[in-house]
């Protein structure tokens, strides 16, 4: 009887947390949907806005720009690493680091020294238990960023990268492709390289004549740090989304898992129960035997 009531309890506590993963598990679907149409209608304007830059760029010829420079004789960087504030998502949080302690192990290879902004608990959390240090940290963001929250990191960054201050600007987060595809990426921001943010697209498509009112510089100076913050939000919303993907998954995995352990604690509890029954039967029929 023991036996039976501790299997009773366990397969009642594993319904009860199948019950909790479940929820989680629409939770995060629901969330997914929504960070999901957020990712996709900021997407296009990002992809616009890097075309039209290589068109001018291409067009105004050798146009010197503060975001556009080298400096190699700086031997110093800054990283962005957008990690979530919660955990129970798989593997994200730990992708996302393990990207991150990749590439910051390469800066230093090359003799670089990084100014890493962390962006949420679960990797303020890691790198404080790995004892590196981190010049920023930011948190509190959730799944749904808004651009007011990403616009003064994006300007702080670009004001230190105009000063001289650092070399480059990376920016490492889970980089959404498709429900069934997410992948830890390091991207860099700085110094803007408008052919290589446009993309293939942009080299295919057919050279334009432009008539530049005002000139190329004043427009430049609008659109380059507005490409930087607005391709750095893109990557907030393409993190968020990641992590309600990877949760729900984890969550369903886990719901799952549960529902197989309850058959499995149902059988075991069966097989105990047509035991003692049996026993029973014995001694029954032995007690019969012994007074006949």
């Amino acid at each position: 009887m023991a036996n039976r009531r501790v299997l009773v309890k366990r397969r009642k506590s594993v319904r009860n947390i199948r019950k909790i993963t479940r929820t989680m598990q629409l939770i995060a679907t629901a969330r997914f949907q929504a960070a999901f149409s957020r990712a996709v209608a900021s997407r296009p304007y990002t992809e616009k806005l890097a075309e039209l830059v290589a068109d001018l760029s291409r067009a105004a010829g050798d146009v010197d720009h503060p975001l556009l420079r080298t400096h190699e004789e700086v031997k110093r960087s800054a990283v962005v690493v957008i990690t979530a504030d919660r955990g129970l998502a798989g593997g994200y949080n730990a992708n996302v680091l393990r990207t991150a302690v990749t590439h910051l192990d390469q800066q230093a290879a090359q003799g670089l020294t990084s100014d890493v902004h962390m962006v949420g608990k679960k990797g303020i959390s890691y790198f404080r238990f790995l004892r590196r240090p981190t010049a920023e940290q930011t948190s509190g963001i959730g799944d749904k960023p808004r651009f007011d929250q990403v616009e003064p990191i994006a300007n702080a960054l670009i004001d230190r990268f105009v000063r001289g201050e650092i070399a480059s600007v990376y920016v490492v987060y889970m980089k959404f492709f498709s429900a069934g595809q997410q992948r830890p990426v390091a991207v860099q921001l700085l110094p803007l390289k408008p052919e290589a943010v446009a993309g293939e697209a942009t080299e295919a498509k057919k050279s334009v004549e432009y008539e530049f009112s005002p000139d190329p510089r004043q427009l430049l100076d609008e659109l380059l740090p507005a490409t930087v913050r607005v391709r750095l939000f893109q990557a907030f919303n393409d993190a968020a989304v990641s992590e309600q993907v990877a949760r729900m998954v984890a969550m369903k995995a886990a719901t799952d898992a549960a529902g197989d352990m309850i058959k499995a604690l149902t059988r075991e509890y069966n097989r105990a129960r047509q035991t003692q029954i049996t026993m029973e039967l014995l001694d029954i029929v032995s007690g019969a035997n012994a007074l006949s």
